[in-house]
Protein backbone atom coordinates (compact mmCIF):
# COMPACT_ATOMS: atom_id res chain seq x y z
CA UNK A 1 0.00 0.00 0.00
CA UNK A 2 2.75 2.59 0.76
CA UNK A 3 4.33 1.92 -2.67
CA UNK A 4 0.97 2.49 -4.34
CA UNK A 5 0.58 5.83 -2.55
CA UNK A 6 4.02 6.89 -3.72
CA UNK A 7 3.21 6.02 -7.31
CA UNK A 8 -0.05 7.96 -7.19
CA UNK A 9 1.56 11.05 -5.65
CA UNK A 10 4.19 11.05 -8.37
CA UNK A 11 1.48 12.09 -10.84
CA UNK A 12 0.92 15.40 -9.05
CA UNK A 13 2.58 18.48 -10.55
CA UNK A 14 5.13 19.74 -8.05
CA UNK A 15 5.87 23.48 -7.67
CA UNK A 16 8.92 23.38 -9.94
CA UNK A 17 7.00 21.54 -12.67
CA UNK A 18 4.16 23.99 -12.28
CA UNK A 19 6.54 26.94 -12.57
CA UNK A 20 8.00 25.60 -15.83
CA UNK A 21 4.61 24.70 -17.29
CA UNK A 22 3.09 27.96 -16.08
CA UNK A 23 5.70 30.02 -17.89
CA UNK A 24 4.92 28.08 -21.07
CA UNK A 25 1.17 28.69 -20.70
CA UNK A 26 1.59 32.42 -20.00
CA UNK A 27 3.85 32.70 -23.02
CA UNK A 28 1.24 30.89 -25.09
CA UNK A 29 -1.50 33.31 -24.00
CA UNK A 30 0.69 36.34 -24.71
CA UNK A 31 1.51 34.98 -28.17
CA UNK A 32 -2.19 34.34 -28.79
CA UNK A 33 -3.06 37.94 -27.94
CA UNK A 34 -0.24 39.20 -30.13
CA UNK A 35 -1.42 37.21 -33.14
CA UNK A 36 -5.20 37.00 -32.69
CA UNK A 37 -5.81 39.74 -35.26
CA UNK A 38 -4.22 37.53 -37.93
CA UNK A 39 -6.79 34.77 -37.40
CA UNK A 40 -10.30 34.51 -38.87
CA UNK A 41 -12.67 35.87 -36.23
CA UNK A 42 -14.93 32.80 -36.39
CA UNK A 43 -14.34 29.25 -37.67
CA UNK A 44 -15.74 28.03 -40.97
CA UNK A 45 -15.51 24.29 -40.25
CA UNK A 46 -18.74 22.26 -39.92
CA UNK A 47 -20.13 21.05 -36.58
CA UNK A 48 -18.27 18.12 -35.10
CA UNK A 49 -14.86 19.07 -36.46
CA UNK A 50 -13.20 19.57 -33.08
CA UNK A 51 -14.86 16.53 -31.50
CA UNK A 52 -13.72 14.34 -34.39
CA UNK A 53 -10.11 15.39 -33.84
CA UNK A 54 -10.11 14.30 -30.20
CA UNK A 55 -9.55 10.74 -28.90
CA UNK A 56 -12.73 8.87 -27.97
CA UNK A 57 -11.28 7.80 -24.60
CA UNK A 58 -9.22 9.55 -21.93
CA UNK A 59 -5.48 8.78 -21.60
CA UNK A 60 -4.57 5.85 -19.36
CA UNK A 61 -1.14 6.76 -18.07
CA UNK A 62 -1.05 10.55 -18.23
CA UNK A 63 2.18 12.43 -17.81
CA UNK A 64 2.00 14.19 -21.16
CA UNK A 65 4.27 17.24 -21.25
CA UNK A 66 2.62 20.63 -21.36
CA UNK A 67 4.27 21.23 -24.75
CA UNK A 68 2.22 18.38 -26.24
CA UNK A 69 -0.99 19.77 -24.76
CA UNK A 70 -0.24 23.25 -26.09
CA UNK A 71 0.51 21.80 -29.52
CA UNK A 72 -2.93 20.17 -29.62
CA UNK A 73 -4.42 23.40 -28.33
CA UNK A 74 -2.93 25.13 -31.37
CA UNK A 75 -3.90 22.52 -33.92
CA UNK A 76 -7.31 21.34 -32.65
CA UNK A 77 -8.95 23.83 -30.30
CA UNK A 78 -7.92 27.30 -31.48
CA UNK A 79 -9.06 26.77 -35.10
CA UNK A 80 -12.52 25.96 -33.76
CA UNK A 81 -12.85 29.08 -31.64
CA UNK A 82 -14.75 32.28 -32.18
CA UNK A 83 -12.17 34.81 -31.06
CA UNK A 84 -13.95 37.19 -28.70
CA UNK A 85 -10.69 39.06 -28.08
CA UNK A 86 -10.23 39.77 -31.81
CA UNK A 87 -10.30 43.51 -32.67
CA UNK A 88 -12.78 42.66 -35.45
CA UNK A 89 -15.20 40.88 -33.12
CA UNK A 90 -18.34 43.03 -33.13
CA UNK A 91 -20.96 40.41 -32.27
CA UNK A 92 -23.41 40.16 -29.36
CA UNK A 93 -21.81 42.34 -26.66
CA UNK A 94 -18.11 42.47 -25.83
CA UNK A 95 -16.82 39.79 -23.49
CA UNK A 96 -13.31 41.06 -23.10
CA UNK A 97 -10.68 40.07 -20.65
CA UNK A 98 -7.35 41.76 -19.93
CA UNK A 99 -3.92 40.91 -18.63
CA UNK A 100 -4.67 41.99 -15.05
CA UNK A 101 -7.91 40.01 -15.05
CA UNK A 102 -6.19 36.83 -16.25
CA UNK A 103 -3.52 37.22 -13.58
CA UNK A 104 -6.16 37.69 -10.89
CA UNK A 105 -7.97 34.58 -12.11
CA UNK A 106 -4.70 32.66 -12.06
CA UNK A 107 -4.10 33.62 -8.44
CA UNK A 108 -7.69 32.66 -7.59
CA UNK A 109 -7.27 29.26 -9.21
CA UNK A 110 -3.93 28.75 -7.51
CA UNK A 111 -5.31 29.55 -4.08
CA UNK A 112 -8.28 27.24 -4.62
CA UNK A 113 -10.33 29.13 -2.03
CA UNK A 114 -13.93 28.17 -1.25
CA UNK A 115 -15.69 31.37 -0.24
CA UNK A 116 -19.12 30.13 0.80
CA UNK A 117 -18.80 31.55 4.33
CA UNK A 118 -16.77 34.29 5.92
CA UNK A 119 -15.35 31.58 8.17
CA UNK A 120 -14.32 29.42 5.20
CA UNK A 121 -11.92 32.17 4.07
CA UNK A 122 -12.34 35.61 5.64
CA UNK A 123 -10.22 37.52 3.11
CA UNK A 124 -12.29 36.14 0.21
CA UNK A 125 -15.46 37.65 1.67
CA UNK A 126 -13.99 40.92 2.86
CA UNK A 127 -12.14 41.69 -0.38
CA UNK A 128 -15.37 41.06 -2.32
CA UNK A 129 -17.34 43.41 -0.08
CA UNK A 130 -14.77 46.17 -0.53
CA UNK A 131 -14.55 45.61 -4.31
CA UNK A 132 -18.33 45.92 -4.61
CA UNK A 133 -18.16 49.18 -2.68
CA UNK A 134 -15.35 50.34 -4.97
CA UNK A 135 -17.51 49.59 -8.00
CA UNK A 136 -20.49 51.36 -6.42
CA UNK A 137 -18.28 54.41 -5.93
CA UNK A 138 -16.93 54.13 -9.47
CA UNK A 139 -20.46 54.13 -10.93
CA UNK A 140 -21.78 56.64 -8.35
CA UNK A 141 -24.56 54.25 -7.34
CA UNK A 142 -27.05 55.33 -4.64
CA UNK A 143 -25.76 55.08 -1.07
CA UNK A 144 -28.39 52.47 -0.24
CA UNK A 145 -26.38 49.91 -2.23
CA UNK A 146 -23.20 50.32 -0.17
CA UNK A 147 -22.21 47.77 2.47
CA UNK A 148 -21.96 50.57 5.04
CA UNK A 149 -25.76 50.80 5.01
CA UNK A 150 -28.59 48.25 4.87
CA UNK A 151 -27.70 47.08 1.36
CA UNK A 152 -24.60 45.74 -0.27
CA UNK A 153 -23.14 43.98 -3.26
CA UNK A 154 -22.12 40.49 -4.26
CA UNK A 155 -20.52 38.93 -7.34
CA UNK A 156 -22.81 36.58 -9.27
CA UNK A 157 -21.69 34.51 -12.24
CA UNK A 158 -23.90 36.40 -14.70
CA UNK A 159 -26.79 38.82 -14.97
CA UNK A 160 -29.03 35.78 -15.53
CA UNK A 161 -28.29 34.59 -12.00
CA UNK A 162 -28.73 38.11 -10.64
CA UNK A 163 -32.19 38.32 -12.20
CA UNK A 164 -33.15 34.93 -10.77
CA UNK A 165 -32.00 35.90 -7.28
CA UNK A 166 -33.86 39.22 -7.51
CA UNK A 167 -37.00 37.39 -8.64
CA UNK A 168 -36.82 35.01 -5.68
CA UNK A 169 -36.37 37.88 -3.23
CA UNK A 170 -39.28 39.71 -4.88
CA UNK A 171 -41.52 36.66 -4.49
CA UNK A 172 -40.57 36.42 -0.84
CA UNK A 173 -41.61 40.04 -0.34
CA UNK A 174 -44.79 39.82 -2.44
CA UNK A 175 -45.95 36.75 -0.52
CA UNK A 176 -45.33 38.29 2.88
CA UNK A 177 -42.75 35.58 3.56
CA UNK A 178 -45.02 32.66 2.67
CA UNK A 179 -43.03 31.82 -0.49
CA UNK A 180 -40.14 30.48 1.59
CA UNK A 181 -42.37 27.88 3.26
CA UNK A 182 -45.32 27.20 0.97
CA UNK A 183 -43.93 28.09 -2.44
CA UNK A 184 -46.14 29.55 -5.18
CA UNK A 185 -49.52 29.77 -3.49
CA UNK A 186 -51.18 32.14 -5.96
CA UNK A 187 -50.54 33.70 -9.37
CA UNK A 188 -47.63 36.12 -9.20
CA UNK A 189 -46.64 38.34 -12.09
CA UNK A 190 -43.38 39.70 -13.43
CA UNK A 191 -43.08 42.58 -15.91
CA UNK A 192 -40.41 43.62 -18.37
CA UNK A 193 -40.06 45.35 -21.70
CA UNK A 194 -40.69 43.36 -24.85
CA UNK A 195 -36.93 43.87 -25.39
CA UNK A 196 -36.03 42.54 -21.94
CA UNK A 197 -33.38 39.83 -21.95
CA UNK A 198 -34.41 36.19 -22.39
CA UNK A 199 -32.89 35.44 -18.97
CA UNK A 200 -35.82 37.28 -17.39
CA UNK A 201 -38.28 34.78 -18.83
CA UNK A 202 -36.00 31.94 -17.76
CA UNK A 203 -35.79 33.31 -14.21
CA UNK A 204 -39.58 33.57 -14.01
CA UNK A 205 -39.98 29.98 -15.20
CA UNK A 206 -37.35 28.64 -12.81
CA UNK A 207 -39.06 30.50 -9.97
CA UNK A 208 -42.23 28.55 -10.73
CA UNK A 209 -44.40 31.28 -12.26
CA UNK A 210 -44.68 29.57 -15.62
CA UNK A 211 -44.22 31.06 -19.05
CA UNK A 212 -47.40 33.11 -18.72
CA UNK A 213 -46.18 34.59 -15.45
CA UNK A 214 -44.27 37.27 -17.31
CA UNK A 215 -45.92 40.32 -18.84
CA UNK A 216 -44.17 41.70 -21.92
CA UNK A 217 -44.69 45.47 -21.86
CA UNK A 218 -44.90 47.50 -25.06
CA UNK A 219 -42.13 49.89 -25.98
CA UNK A 220 -41.97 53.33 -27.50
CA UNK A 221 -41.60 52.83 -31.27
CA UNK A 222 -38.99 55.57 -31.45
CA UNK A 223 -36.83 54.88 -28.39
CA UNK A 224 -37.56 51.13 -28.01
CA UNK A 225 -37.88 51.79 -24.25
CA UNK A 226 -40.63 50.48 -21.98
CA UNK A 227 -43.81 52.57 -21.90
CA UNK A 228 -44.69 53.43 -18.27
CA UNK A 229 -48.38 53.81 -19.14
CA UNK A 230 -48.44 50.29 -20.58
CA UNK A 231 -46.75 48.97 -17.43
CA UNK A 232 -49.33 50.63 -15.20
CA UNK A 233 -52.16 49.25 -17.31
CA UNK A 234 -50.78 45.70 -17.07
CA UNK A 235 -50.39 45.98 -13.30
CA UNK A 236 -53.93 47.30 -12.89
CA UNK A 237 -55.33 44.50 -15.07
CA UNK A 238 -53.56 41.86 -13.01
CA UNK A 239 -54.72 43.36 -9.73
CA UNK A 240 -58.28 43.36 -11.03
CA UNK A 241 -57.89 39.69 -11.92
CA UNK A 242 -56.68 38.88 -8.41
CA UNK A 243 -53.06 38.32 -9.41
CA UNK A 244 -50.10 39.62 -7.40
CA UNK A 245 -47.56 41.89 -9.14
CA UNK A 246 -44.19 40.77 -7.76
CA UNK A 247 -41.31 42.20 -9.78
CA UNK A 248 -40.57 44.66 -12.56
CA UNK A 249 -37.30 44.27 -14.46
CA UNK A 250 -36.24 47.50 -16.15
CA UNK A 251 -33.27 47.55 -18.50
CA UNK A 252 -30.45 50.03 -18.99
CA UNK A 253 -29.14 49.06 -22.42
CA UNK A 254 -31.38 46.39 -23.92
CA UNK A 255 -29.71 43.60 -25.84
CA UNK A 256 -31.20 44.44 -29.22
CA UNK A 257 -30.61 48.19 -29.34
CA UNK A 258 -29.26 49.37 -25.92
CA UNK A 259 -32.52 51.20 -25.23
CA UNK A 260 -32.78 52.72 -21.75
CA UNK A 261 -36.05 52.20 -19.93
CA UNK A 262 -37.34 55.34 -18.13
CA UNK A 263 -36.43 54.48 -14.53
CA UNK A 264 -37.91 57.59 -12.85
CA UNK A 265 -41.39 56.82 -14.16
CA UNK A 266 -41.09 53.04 -13.75
CA UNK A 267 -39.63 53.42 -10.27
CA UNK A 268 -42.45 55.68 -9.15
CA UNK A 269 -45.00 53.10 -10.33
CA UNK A 270 -43.20 50.31 -8.48
CA UNK A 271 -43.08 52.41 -5.31
CA UNK A 272 -46.79 53.18 -5.61
CA UNK A 273 -47.74 49.51 -5.81
CA UNK A 274 -45.02 48.11 -3.56
CA UNK A 275 -43.42 46.06 -6.35
CA UNK A 276 -39.78 45.00 -6.34
CA UNK A 277 -37.80 46.86 -9.02
CA UNK A 278 -34.76 45.09 -10.43
CA UNK A 279 -32.59 47.03 -12.89
CA UNK A 280 -30.65 45.01 -15.45
CA UNK A 281 -27.71 47.04 -16.76
CA UNK A 282 -25.64 44.02 -17.75
CA UNK A 283 -23.89 45.68 -20.69
CA UNK A 284 -24.44 49.40 -20.36
CA UNK A 285 -23.93 49.77 -16.62
CA UNK A 286 -20.18 50.01 -17.19
CA UNK A 287 -20.75 53.27 -19.08
CA UNK A 288 -21.55 54.98 -15.76
CA UNK A 289 -17.86 55.08 -14.90
CA UNK A 290 -17.96 58.15 -17.15
CA UNK A 291 -19.84 61.07 -15.51
CA UNK A 292 -21.25 62.20 -18.88
CA UNK A 293 -23.00 58.82 -19.29
CA UNK A 294 -24.56 58.63 -15.83
CA UNK A 295 -27.82 60.05 -17.13
CA UNK A 296 -28.72 56.42 -17.79
CA UNK A 297 -28.96 55.85 -14.02
CA UNK A 298 -31.49 58.60 -13.32
CA UNK A 299 -34.16 57.05 -11.11
CA UNK A 300 -31.93 54.27 -9.80
CA UNK A 301 -32.75 55.38 -6.26
CA UNK A 302 -36.08 53.54 -6.70
CA UNK A 303 -34.40 50.18 -7.39
CA UNK A 304 -34.46 47.31 -4.93
CA UNK A 305 -31.68 45.57 -6.85
CA UNK A 306 -29.30 46.40 -9.68
CA UNK A 307 -26.67 44.54 -11.67
CA UNK A 308 -24.09 45.03 -14.38
CA UNK A 309 -21.42 42.80 -15.91
CA UNK A 310 -17.79 43.88 -15.56
CA UNK A 311 -17.14 40.87 -17.79
CA UNK A 312 -18.79 42.65 -20.71
CA UNK A 313 -17.31 46.12 -21.06
CA UNK A 314 -15.04 46.59 -18.07
CA UNK A 315 -12.03 44.45 -19.02
CA UNK A 316 -12.77 41.72 -16.47
CA UNK A 317 -12.90 38.14 -17.71
CA UNK A 318 -16.03 36.06 -17.55
CA UNK A 319 -17.63 35.29 -15.15
CA UNK A 320 -18.24 38.39 -13.06
CA UNK A 321 -21.63 40.04 -12.55
CA UNK A 322 -21.88 42.81 -9.96
CA UNK A 323 -25.23 42.62 -8.14
CA UNK A 324 -26.47 44.97 -5.42
CA UNK A 325 -29.52 45.05 -3.18
CA UNK A 326 -30.91 47.97 -1.23
CA UNK A 327 -31.84 45.75 1.73
CA UNK A 328 -29.65 42.70 2.18
CA UNK A 329 -31.85 41.41 5.01
CA UNK A 330 -34.69 40.71 2.55
CA UNK A 331 -32.40 38.75 0.26
CA UNK A 332 -30.83 36.73 3.06
CA UNK A 333 -34.21 35.93 4.61
CA UNK A 334 -35.45 34.62 1.27
CA UNK A 335 -32.44 32.43 0.49
CA UNK A 336 -30.73 31.36 3.69
CA UNK A 337 -30.50 27.68 4.55
CA UNK A 338 -28.22 26.72 7.45
CA UNK A 339 -27.36 23.06 7.97
CA UNK A 340 -25.50 22.11 11.13
CA UNK A 341 -22.19 21.53 9.36
CA UNK A 342 -22.06 25.21 8.31
CA UNK A 343 -22.75 26.66 11.75
CA UNK A 344 -19.92 28.70 13.22
CA UNK A 345 -19.36 31.40 15.81
CA UNK A 346 -18.65 34.18 13.32
CA UNK A 347 -21.88 33.64 11.40
CA UNK A 348 -23.96 33.41 14.56
CA UNK A 349 -22.46 36.64 15.86
CA UNK A 350 -24.09 38.55 12.99
CA UNK A 351 -20.89 40.52 12.49
CA UNK A 352 -19.93 39.00 9.12
CA UNK A 353 -21.36 38.51 5.65
CA UNK A 354 -21.92 34.96 4.42
CA UNK A 355 -22.32 35.28 0.65
CA UNK A 356 -23.78 31.77 0.37
CA UNK A 357 -27.06 33.45 1.40
CA UNK A 358 -26.89 35.90 -1.52
CA UNK A 359 -26.96 33.39 -4.38
CA UNK A 360 -28.35 30.05 -5.58
CA UNK A 361 -25.26 27.81 -5.25
CA UNK A 362 -23.45 27.24 -1.97
CA UNK A 363 -19.90 27.28 -3.31
CA UNK A 364 -18.13 30.43 -4.43
CA UNK A 365 -14.95 31.19 -6.37
CA UNK A 366 -12.62 34.00 -5.33
CA UNK A 367 -13.83 36.21 -8.21
CA UNK A 368 -13.09 39.52 -6.54
CA UNK A 369 -9.35 38.97 -7.05
CA UNK A 370 -9.62 39.67 -10.78
CA UNK A 371 -11.63 42.83 -10.06
CA UNK A 372 -8.97 43.92 -7.60
CA UNK A 373 -6.24 43.40 -10.19
CA UNK A 374 -8.21 45.21 -12.92
CA UNK A 375 -9.19 48.20 -10.80
CA UNK A 376 -5.67 48.67 -9.47
CA UNK A 377 -4.05 48.30 -12.90
CA UNK A 378 -6.36 50.61 -14.87
CA UNK A 379 -7.66 52.97 -12.20
CA UNK A 380 -10.70 55.16 -12.73
CA UNK A 381 -9.13 57.13 -15.55
CA UNK A 382 -7.99 54.05 -17.44
CA UNK A 383 -11.45 52.52 -17.34
CA UNK A 384 -13.05 55.78 -18.42
CA UNK A 385 -10.65 55.98 -21.35
CA UNK A 386 -11.65 52.46 -22.41
CA UNK A 387 -15.38 53.24 -22.30
CA UNK A 388 -14.97 56.55 -24.11
CA UNK A 389 -12.93 54.89 -26.82
CA UNK A 390 -15.74 52.40 -27.48
CA UNK A 391 -18.34 55.16 -27.65
CA UNK A 392 -16.20 57.21 -30.04
CA UNK A 393 -15.53 54.25 -32.33
CA UNK A 394 -19.23 53.44 -32.49
CA UNK A 395 -19.98 57.03 -33.42
CA UNK A 396 -17.34 56.84 -36.14
CA UNK A 397 -19.11 53.84 -37.63
CA UNK A 398 -22.57 55.42 -37.24
CA UNK A 399 -21.37 58.47 -39.15
CA UNK A 400 -20.43 56.20 -42.06
CA UNK A 401 -23.97 54.79 -42.04
CA UNK A 402 -25.60 58.23 -41.87
CA UNK A 403 -23.71 59.51 -44.88
CA UNK A 404 -24.39 56.55 -47.18
CA UNK A 405 -27.80 56.59 -48.85
CA UNK A 406 -27.84 52.81 -49.17
CA UNK A 407 -27.94 52.34 -45.38
CA UNK A 408 -29.99 53.54 -42.43
CA UNK A 409 -29.58 53.57 -38.67
CA UNK A 410 -32.24 51.50 -36.95
CA UNK A 411 -31.95 52.92 -33.43
CA UNK A 412 -30.12 55.44 -31.30
CA UNK A 413 -26.59 54.50 -30.23
CA UNK A 414 -25.80 56.09 -26.85
CA UNK A 415 -23.07 53.55 -26.05
CA UNK A 416 -20.87 51.41 -28.31
CA UNK A 417 -23.52 49.44 -30.21
CA UNK A 418 -24.74 50.56 -33.63
CA UNK A 419 -27.88 49.00 -35.15
CA UNK A 420 -28.17 49.53 -38.89
CA UNK A 421 -29.39 47.93 -42.12
CA UNK A 422 -29.49 48.30 -45.84
CA UNK A 423 -32.58 49.95 -47.27
CA UNK A 424 -33.67 46.55 -48.45
CA UNK A 425 -35.69 43.52 -47.44
CA UNK A 426 -34.77 41.11 -44.64
CA UNK A 427 -33.23 38.49 -46.92
CA UNK A 428 -30.87 41.03 -48.43
CA UNK A 429 -29.74 42.22 -45.03
CA UNK A 430 -29.22 38.63 -43.89
CA UNK A 431 -27.14 38.03 -47.00
CA UNK A 432 -25.11 41.16 -46.27
CA UNK A 433 -24.34 39.88 -42.76
CA UNK A 434 -23.38 36.42 -44.00
CA UNK A 435 -21.20 37.80 -46.78
CA UNK A 436 -19.36 40.19 -44.48
CA UNK A 437 -18.78 37.61 -41.74
CA UNK A 438 -17.55 35.10 -44.32
CA UNK A 439 -14.47 37.27 -44.90
CA UNK A 440 -13.19 36.19 -41.49
CA UNK A 441 -12.05 39.75 -40.79
CA UNK A 442 -15.07 40.80 -38.74
CA UNK A 443 -17.96 39.17 -36.95
CA UNK A 444 -21.33 40.92 -36.50
CA UNK A 445 -24.67 39.60 -35.27
CA UNK A 446 -28.27 40.63 -35.91
CA UNK A 447 -31.57 41.39 -34.20
CA UNK A 448 -34.99 42.67 -35.21
CA UNK A 449 -36.04 46.27 -34.68
CA UNK A 450 -39.67 47.11 -35.37
CA UNK A 451 -39.95 43.65 -36.94
CA UNK A 452 -37.17 44.27 -39.47
CA UNK A 453 -33.91 42.34 -39.80
CA UNK A 454 -31.16 44.58 -38.41
CA UNK A 455 -27.39 44.24 -38.17
CA UNK A 456 -25.57 44.98 -34.91
CA UNK A 457 -21.98 46.20 -34.57
CA UNK A 458 -20.85 46.15 -30.94
CA UNK A 459 -17.47 47.69 -30.11
CA UNK A 460 -15.62 46.65 -26.99
CA UNK A 461 -12.24 45.01 -27.56
CA UNK A 462 -9.34 47.02 -26.13
CA UNK A 463 -7.46 46.19 -29.35
CA UNK A 464 -10.09 47.72 -31.65
CA UNK A 465 -8.95 50.92 -33.34
CA UNK A 466 -10.28 53.31 -35.96
CA UNK A 467 -8.60 51.16 -38.59
CA UNK A 468 -10.71 48.16 -37.59
CA UNK A 469 -13.90 50.23 -37.68
CA UNK A 470 -12.99 51.52 -41.12
CA UNK A 471 -12.22 47.99 -42.30
CA UNK A 472 -15.62 46.78 -41.11
CA UNK A 473 -17.31 49.59 -43.01
CA UNK A 474 -15.30 48.87 -46.14
CA UNK A 475 -16.24 45.19 -46.04
CA UNK A 476 -19.93 45.99 -45.56
CA UNK A 477 -19.89 48.66 -48.25
CA UNK A 478 -18.18 46.39 -50.76
CA UNK A 479 -20.55 43.52 -50.01
CA UNK A 480 -23.53 45.85 -50.47
CA UNK A 481 -22.18 46.88 -53.88
CA UNK A 482 -21.88 43.32 -55.16
CA UNK A 483 -24.32 41.94 -57.78
CA UNK A 484 -27.47 40.59 -56.16
CA UNK A 485 -27.22 42.76 -53.06
CA UNK A 486 -26.92 45.95 -55.15
CA UNK A 487 -30.05 45.15 -57.14
CA UNK A 488 -31.98 44.39 -53.95
CA UNK A 489 -31.20 47.57 -52.08
CA UNK A 490 -31.77 49.75 -55.13
CA UNK A 491 -35.17 48.19 -55.60
CA UNK A 492 -36.03 48.85 -51.97
CA UNK A 493 -34.83 52.45 -52.21
CA UNK A 494 -37.07 53.06 -55.23
CA UNK A 495 -39.90 51.63 -53.16
CA UNK A 496 -39.43 54.41 -50.61
CA UNK A 497 -37.74 52.77 -47.61
CA UNK A 498 -37.77 55.27 -44.77
CA UNK A 499 -34.70 56.92 -43.26
CA UNK A 500 -33.52 55.34 -40.00
CA UNK A 501 -32.96 56.92 -36.64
Amino acid sequence: MPDQLVRVSAHHMDPDEFRRAGHAVVDWIADYWATVEQRPVAPADPPGTVAAALPSEPPTTGGEPVEAILADLDSIVVPGLTHWQHPGFFGYFPGNTSGPSVLGDLVSSGLGVQGMLWASSPACTELETVMMDWLAHLLDLPQRFRSTGPGGGVIQDSASSATLVATLAALHRASGGRWRHTGIDRRYRAYTSMHGHSSIEKAVRIAGLGGDGIRSIEVDPDTQAMLPGALRAAIEADLTAGDVPAVVVATIGTTSTTAVDPLPEIGAICAEYGIWLHVDAAYAGAAAVCPELRWTHAGLEYADSYCFDPHKWLLTGFDCDAFWVADRAELIEALTVLPEFLRNAASESGAVIDYRDWQVPLGRRFRSLKLWFVLRWYGTEGLRAHIRSGVALAERFAERVRTDERFELAAAHPFSLVCFRLRADDDTNAALLASTNATGRVHLTHTRVAGRYTLRLAVGSPQTTEAHIDEAWTLLSEAATSGKLRRSWRGAARGGAGRGA
